[in-house]
């Protein structure tokens, strides 16, 4: 293509998570107009999950540029500089501070960027809540046929405009379909860092996965874990497997995988989780995948999602050699595009979006459902945890709103943080399992 045809669009891209910044990078390719190349600037907003560089590096993503910021600089940055589009990949709650504090920055300025957001994997808890503190932003995306209709009718339900609804698909779906055995046949559970959460279950897990891997020599069984201890990802993960498995004895075919999780479906031939997003990329290349029922098929634990995909089986019948097969007419309605349709998936945003950027005059202001008015016992909360008041302003005292921190503020920032983390992660599981006691 003749590069007068190709127009650099600019994307910004606020992650809070490993998990996220994926999503977030990954769409934000996805659904650029097309005839156009991306210039993707990436800022990581400064937490408990704020992505390590290993972590970064495993997602495999390519930014631009990419730096952490607090939810006030991120603000200010937005004030200052000009993009096309911008990507909330951000919890619910995040997500609804940073569209009340985009409209306030955002209110002397004629034309502002096409604001996305949308759900990482499976939705499948908080599905009002969570929807309602999406709402504000021009597209909201749906990852399956089966969402778009959900979120429709949670906004028309109270309201809300629901035209923002997109459906697409997961946007790091891909790899070589299935096309049979490997030598050696190799068993994957993708383990999740919150799901289960207690000790017992996950020591249960672990102990049939190495059960396995006795009654099957012949296999490669492989447990894909998320992140190294001390590490954070979306959810907290109080109890690692890593430390779990340390007073076992594991036979020799059973390893600890980290790594891409796409670069492990390339040797899989089982996929097992209890309710992992890496279900519906493995069923994506239709590789024969289980979602384990030994747990019971619970909210609490989100394999409920899988009712119906022909997917639900138990440890003792993958020890006695079953293999799955998906249920295909379930399989279409989760975005998983098995079919062959995923190359078109994104068609709709891209065109929403390409028609948003050519609008005469510019963009409306965005508008929340949420406002002072409408939800005046809950937004204040929300908004302040960002520390930003009502109206979208940052608080007195809130970090870093009036200037670039100095090297000594760096310093002593880099430091708290570190303290933060280490009373998060470290600290905290202790008091609250002795509060168990």
């Amino acid at each position: 293509m003749p590069a007068s045809v190709t127009k650099t669009r600019r994307v910004a891209v606020l992650a809070d998570s490993d998990t996220r910044w994926k999503w977030g990078a990954l769409t934000a390719n996805r659904i650029a107009p097309e005839n156009s190349d991306i210039r993707l600037d990436g800022y990581l907003l400064r937490g408990r999950a704020t992505p390590t560089a290993r972590q970064l590096q495993e997602v495999g993503v390519h930014a631009d540029s990419l730096r952490e910021v607090t939810a006030v600089e991120f603000l200010r940055t937005m004030a200052q500089e000009s993009y096309d589009v911008l990507v909330l990949a951000l919890v619910g709650g995040g997500v609804q501070a940073m569209l009340h504090g985009l409209k306030r920055v955002w209110e002397e300025r004629p034309e502002r960027p096409v604001v996305v957001t949308g759900y990482v994997g499976v939705v499948y808890e908080k599905l009002a809540d969570g929807l309602l503190l999406r709402h504000g932003a021009d597209l909201v995306l749906a990852n399956s046929r089966q969402d778009a209709e959900r979120f429709r009718a949670v906004y028309e339900g109270v309201g809300a405009d629901s035209s923002s609804v997109t459906e697409v698909a997961l946007p790091f779906l891909g790899g070589e379909p299935y096309t049979g055995a490997h030598d050696p046949y190799t068993v994957v559970f993708a383990a999740q860092p919150s799901v289960p959460d207690s000790r017992k279950d996950r020591t249960y897990l672990l102990n049939r996965l190495i059960q396995h891997a006795r009654k099957h020599p012949e296999r490669e069984v492989l447990l894909k874990l998320r992140s190294k201890p001390g590490e954070h990802t979306t959810h907290i993960e109080e109890l690692p497997y890593q430390k779990l498995v340390q007073p076992l004895d594991p036979p020799a075919n059973f390893k600890l995988v980290y790594g891409n999780m796409g670069e492990v479906l390339d040797r899989t031939d089982l996929l097992v989780t209890i309710s992992s997003t890496a279900a519906l990329e493995s069923l994506h290349r239709r590789i024969p995948t289980v979602v384990l029922s030994d747990l019971g098929v619970r909210e609490v634990l989100g394999n409920h999602h899988f009712v119906g995909s022909g997917c639900l089986a138990s440890w003792d019948q993958l020890d006695e050699g079953h293999s799955p097969t998906a249920d295909e007419e379930w399989v279409s309605r989760q975005g998983v595009c098995a079919d062959g349709s995923y190359a078109t998936a994104f068609d709709a945003a891209r065109q929403r979006i390409a028609k948003l950027l050519d609008r005469p005059g510019g963009l409306p202001a965005l508008t929340p459902y949420y406002t002072p008015a409408t939800a005046p016992g809950y937004l204040p909360g929300i908004l302040a945890r960002h520390h930003l008041g009502p109206d979208g302003s940052p608080l007195p005292g809130a970090p870093a709103h009036d200037k670039e921190p100095g090297p000594v503020r760096q310093i002593v920032r880099r430091a708290a943080r570190g303290a933060y983390r280490h009373g998060v992660q470290r600290v905290a599981p202790v008091i609250r399992r002795m509060g168990e006691l």
